[in-house]
């Protein structure tokens, strides 16, 4: 059977399911690239929570933003509906889209609800390795029928503006305690940047504790298309493994990225100008010296 892509006419709609999750979001945006390089005349658009749809605002590959509901969904009456999300949402919205073609990968649940199952990518990719996000969510594409290529970097879209003063951005946060660098390290760091001549700027969700860094600017609960801005003019990141880490690799800006519990196989920046810390113990025995080498070994200089 010919690809599923092959099957789609020109100028096609497709609505791809990615409905939250900052980092599978950024994460996303190489499969996005890789299918409208392949099939630049296809219309897509993605079906994403409002409060994380800042990551795909600007994408020329993206034609229409649409909210998780599936009246508006099915207003673009898609000829396709892929879903890369998985949970039973996602299952919903992809099998009520009115699509003549959905698909998602084999080991969502009610997989046998999709026309199309796409393997392990893994299968696809021809490796027994661990594979890392962007891989796992490019190798759907490829499955499609997008011709295997290397993957991309991730890519946001924000507007350059010089700053009044160099900065570096400082994200204390975490989904996870076993993922979170104790407060008391970022304020070392923090301090040390600042001698230097790097304004810390914190950043966090407006449920994160960010009381500890009042003597620094801080940005508690900022719209993510204000963070996509200071990310884009920024000098450089460091910060828990987390979705802002992500946002700082797809800018390219020199980053410096801590790991706890989370594999740094499977969440490492993308094709970044990244130094990755990984702790040998629990995530506190990492030094800020640790930290502050790292800095040094990115050149980074005010």
């Amino acid at each position: 059977m010919d690809p599923l892509l092959e099957r789609l006419p020109p100028g096609a709609k497709v609505a791809v399911v990615r409905l939250r999750s900052l980092g599978d979001c950024v994460l996303t945006t190489p499969a996005l690239e890789l299918l409208q390089r392949s099939r630049p005349d296809l219309r897509i658009a993605v079906v994403v929570e409002r409060r994380f749809a800042a990551v795909f605002e600007g994408n020329p590959g993206v034609a229409r933003l649409l909210p998780p509901h599936l009246a508006p969904l099915l207003s673009w009456r898609p000829m396709f509906c892929l879903n890369l999300h998985g949970g039973t949402r996602s299952l919903i919205l992809t099998e009520f889209s009115a699509a003549p073609y959905t698909a998602g990968f084999a080991h969502f649940r009610c997989s046998w609800a999709y026309g199309l199952r796409i393997p392990r990518a893994q299968e696809i990719l021809g490796v027994e390795r661990t594979v890392h996000t962007a891989e796992h969510l490019a190798s759907a594409v490829f499955y499609l029928g997008v011709p295997v290529a290397e993957i991309p970097r991730a890519r946001l879209f924000a507007p350059q503006v010089k700053p009044a003063r160099p900065y570096a951005v400082l994200h204390p946060a975490a989904s996870a305690p076993e993922k979170t660098w104790p407060p008391g390290g970022f304020l070392e760091v923090a301090r040390s940047l600042r001698s230097t001549g790097l304004e810390p700027v914190f950043v966090g969700a407006s449920g994160d504790v960010l009381r500890p860094f009042h003597e620094f600017r801080v940005l508690a609960g900022a719209p993510l298309s204000e963070i996509k801005t200071l990310m884009r003019n920024a000098t450089l990141f460091v910060g828990n493994d987390s979705g802002p880490a992500h946002m700082a690799a797809a800018f390219f800006l020199p980053l410096v990225v801590i790991f706890g519990a989370s594999d740094p196989l499977v969440w490492a920046p993308w094709k970044a100008n990244a130094q990755q810390i990984v702790a040998a113990g629990p995530i506190g025995s990492i030094s800020p010296q640790q930290v502050l080498d790292s800095v040094e070994r990115l050149g980074v200089k005010a």
